[in-house]
């Protein structure tokens, strides 16, 4: 992501950086709330404790940044900062206060996180979608400001139509993001959970994943024609079998209803002169 963002996000990234003339205030802990627009939704227990530990011996190195609301501040950059000083039992916190649109405030809470790859791929796909939602955005819109092609934007945003409990898998880590792009494509959640259990049972690879759905898809390509071939008329069907007897080529008989037409197929000019012979009673060979 940070390879190759989109101009809107890329003229946000200089505001999430602390300089020298910035003002750092301290704000006390209760007067902070987290970014209601955080797309990061689990926070590691041990690393947030980790980062308390450091706290507790070196204090909070690196400010928060945050903007003013109606009451308190919200943050815009840094909770993981904010919940271990929380632990480690600090009452005020580093901060530089920024003005920033809630546009911004959810673009930026993006970009943090999928600079740090610390989004999973249900968390990206929701912030994507949540950004699509709130400010009216299009799928070509979305791709210019994080600097991804639509492709990418649609394949995120297809995981929020799997079922939940496959969400769960993909928001764990059980399946991966390519596990989840293959399946998310099915229609029947039936079928899509039990692929999910088995790729995590059988410790499937992608590729076997897709080899899978490949040949279901065949499987079932063939059980529609064969019933297809079942729900035809076995009246029609036998007259089909008696003009290709008959005619010693191959006959379709298409219906609808009360009408409907005849398909005689011949291979050369030869062939359509003997049916021709055969129709007029010229022919009986």
């Amino acid at each position: 992501m940070n390879k190759r963002l989109g101009k809107g996000l890329d003229a946000l990234i200089p505001a999430l950086h602390i300089k020298e003339d910035d003002k750092v205030v301290e704000i006390p802990l209760t007067q902070l709330r987290a970014n209601p627009y955080q797309p990061r939704k689990h926070f590691d227990d041990e690393s947030i404790s980790e980062l308390a530990s450091s706290i507790k011996e070196h204090g909070v190195i690196q400010p928060i940044i945050v903007r003013s609301v109606l009451k308190g501040y919200e943050i815009i950059a840094g909770e993981r900062r904010w919940r271990a000083s929380q632990r480690s039992g600090l009452a005020t916190i580093p901060a530089v206060v920024r003005n920033f649109t809630d546009q911004q405030v959810m673009e930026i809470a993006l970009i943090e996180n999928l600079q740090r790859e610390d989004l999973n791929a249900m968390e990206v796909a929701l912030a994507y979608q949540n950004l699509i939602d709130t400010f009216s955005l299009t799928q070509e819109e979305l791709s210019a400001k994080v600097g991804k092609s639509r492709s990418h934007i649609a394949n995120f945003l297809r995981l929020l139509q799997l079922p939940p409990k496959v969400k769960e898998y993909v928001s764990r880590g059980t399946l991966s993001m390519g596990h989840a792009r293959a399946i998310a494509g099915m229609k029947d959640e039936k079928v899509i959970f039990q692929l999910a259990e088995q790729t995590i049972a059988e410790e499937w690879s992608v590729r076997q994943l897709e080899e899978e759905i490949r040949k279901r898809d065949e499987e079932k390509q063939k059980k529609d024609v064969t019933a297809k071939k079942a729900k035809r008329d076995p009246y029609i069907h036998a007259l089909e079998e008696n003009l290709r007897e008959m005619l010693k080529t191959t006959v379709k008989i298409k219906t609808n209803k009360n009408k409907g037409k005849i398909e005689i197929l011949y291979y050369s000019s030869e062939d359509l002169q003997r049916l021709l012979d055969i129709m007029q009673g010229k022919h009986t060979g």
